[in-house]
């Protein structure tokens, strides 16, 4: 099994099955951290657009740093494909974090960035919950309709 030259993640063709489809391409990218990640957000079935899988996430502490992952290749699709919108789908961890505010950095001269939303699992008890978790739920609400 190899990896799609567009968005490497796993597929046994020069493209995977989700590059390959014409209607994904509506010009949003999601970023996320492996084909792991990929596959949950598929069966979610609400995101619609493209992907572009990093390979790892920057964590200085393991020796891995921007160049280790699929970060330029990101860019240059960027700038290269119409993309109106990045939306990073990262591990809400220190890792996660910082490969965020580092590729929002790099991304925000070409398209708008976004993040996905974090916070309490549905069934969640808020006493259980910690400060960060219960902080970014906070951040991530949304006006009730």
């Amino acid at each position: 099994m190899g990896q799609c030259q567009r968005c490497f993640h796993l597929s046994a063709d020069t493209l995977c099955e989700i590059c390959r489809n014409e209607e994904r391409r509506n010009g949003q990218l999601c970023v996320v951290a492996d084909s792991r990640d990929l596959l949950a957000m598929e069966r979610t079935r609400e995101f619609r657009g493209s992907y572009h899988v990093l390979g790892g996430l920057i964590s200085p502490m393991d020796g891995v740093g921007p160049e280790l992952l699929h970060i330029q290749p990101l860019v240059e699709r960027v700038d290269r494909e119409d993309t109106t919108e990045v939306i990073l789908a990262l591990t809400p961890s220190v890792e996660g974090d910082t490969t965020s505010l580092y590729l929002a950095r790099l991304l925000k001269p070409f398209t708008a960035v976004t993040r996905i939303a974090y916070g309490l699992p549905v069934g969640s008890e808020l006493e259980y919950a910690d400060e960060v978790t219960l902080a970014r739920a906070f951040e991530g609400r949304r006006r009730m309709e």
